[in-house]
């Protein structure tokens, strides 16, 4: 059936050319004192910051190391600022574009086979999903949660043995579009898991066990628009009320203290909050998901980059969660475990001191729903190349992380209830 689609969507669609980041700058700045990281805000507030490290302008303090990108034509005018206030600075890309074509730097081995060594676009990883069930119909299933605004599908995996109610553990992937090296472990946890099943002691066990449930791509629609008109986006692509503003950052749009924050309640910023609690499609087809499996979930994990670390609850207050000995002490094997393969050091902590304070968290909201064990990984790098990790760091990256997640797992199996 041939479909029509009207003509003022296909100018729209077609009028938006993808948007180049042609010698546009990422600078690394350390504000000395308060007085410094003032002088950050005020160049936010009359330039174009996009900030890679804290996530938002008003997170910048004193002693933190802050990324940010700037265009080319507004770059000059901030290295001035940054060399009449003395502030230490270092600029870490010099021509965005070029990284964003460099990160691409591994060749297909076959062509039409999934390569775990590539980022793969979001029709790639459809096709993935159903390769996997059709190739261990024993332990994989597919199960869609839910639609995208853009009526996208939200696919689900489930590994393990069918129609067992067992212990089980959620991962998610991709919640911010640019991230790309994120669906990129999902993938790789599925692959390895499959194919070290009855192979490997330790996952054996585990799926022998319990189940997982991986979202590989949770932000479907923003990660698809940043594959084809925006590398740099970040939030999903909804419609804001009374503003010509697109898109909701997913990870503050959780029931978790979710206006407790300042600032993100603008619909132009790339953590704007939303306009209510679960109001995006994304967000409440996965906590519709985990409320009704709660009784069987008993960990939580999300994929983010960038910075190496492992987080923890909480995000929205300094206040420590009652098992927080518990979770750090996971978090501190967790990250010496990864660091055994490559020697890649991650630190680890509570979100709101290790990080900065954010509100409306999908880790806080899990963990005060009641599953007591949350994670959230900010994978490579530490800023060298930021949330554009070449093609040939994703193994390395992926199979230390797989170590921490397979710790973090024999710990759920043994010590959770």
């Amino acid at each position: 059936m041939m479909l029509i689609l009207p003509m003022g969507l296909i100018a729209t669609t077609l009028a938006i050319a993808p948007v180049r980041f042609d010698r546009e700058k990422v600078f690394r700045v350390k504000p000395q004192d308060e007085k410094q990281a003032d002088i950050i805000k005020d160049l936010a507030k009359t330039n174009e910051l996009d900030f890679w490290y804290p996530g938002a302008t008003h997170h910048v303090a004193a002693n933190m190391t802050v990324d940010f990108r700037v265009s080319e034509k507004e770059s000059q005018a901030i290295q001035s600022a940054l060399d009449q206030n003395k502030m230490h600075y270092e600029i870490l890309i010099h021509d965005l574009q070029e990284e964003i074509e460099k990160q691409f730097d591994v060749k297909e081995d076959i062509p039409g086979r999934h390569s775990y060594a590539k980022y793969n676009n979001w029709e790639k990883i459809v096709a993935w999903t159903e390769k996997m069930m059709d190739k261990h119909p024993e332990m994989v299933s597919r199960i869609k949660i839910g639609s995208t605004v853009e009526d996208n599908p939200l696919y689900v995996l489930k590994i393990g043995k069918k129609n067992e109610r067992r212990k089980a553990i959620f991962m998610d992937c991709g919640i911010h579009a640019r991230e790309w090296v994120s669906p990129a472990f999902c993938q790789w946890f599925v692959y390895q898991a499959t194919k070290t099943y009855g192979r490997n002691k330790i996952m054996t066990k585990l799926l022998d066990r319990m189940n997982f449930y991986v979202l590989p791509v949770f932000n479907v629609d923003g990660y698809i628009w940043s594959w084809t008109k925006n590398r740099m986006w970040r939030k999903n692509r909804s419609k804001n009320q009374n503003s010509k503003c697109i898109g909701t950052d997913l990870n503050r749009n959780f029931n978790a203290s979710w206006d407790s924050i300042p600032n993100t309640n603008d619909p132009c910023a790339d953590n704007y909050r939303g306009s209510a609690p679960e109001s995006e499609k994304e967000t409440k087809a996965f906590t519709d998901f985990i409320r009704s499996h709660l009784n069987e979930i008993k960990a939580y994990i999300t994929f983010h980059s960038y910075s190496q670390m492992l987080l923890f609850p909480y995000g929205y207050t300094s206040k420590l969660p009652p098992n927080h000995e518990d979770l750090a002490k996971v978090a501190k094997i967790g990250t010496d475990v990864l660091s055994t393969r490559y020697e890649t050091r991650y630190i680890y902590g509570p979100i709101e001191s290790t990080i900065y304070p954010t509100s409306g968290s999908s880790l806080d909201w899990a963990y005060d729903l009641g599953i007591k064990h949350t994670f959230a990984f900010e994978l490579r790098d530490k800023g060298k190349f930021g949330f554009l990790l070449p093609e040939s760091r994703i193994k390395p990256t992926c199979r230390e992380t797989m170590l921490a997640v397979k710790f973090i797992s024999k710990y759920i199996l043994k010590h959770t209830p």
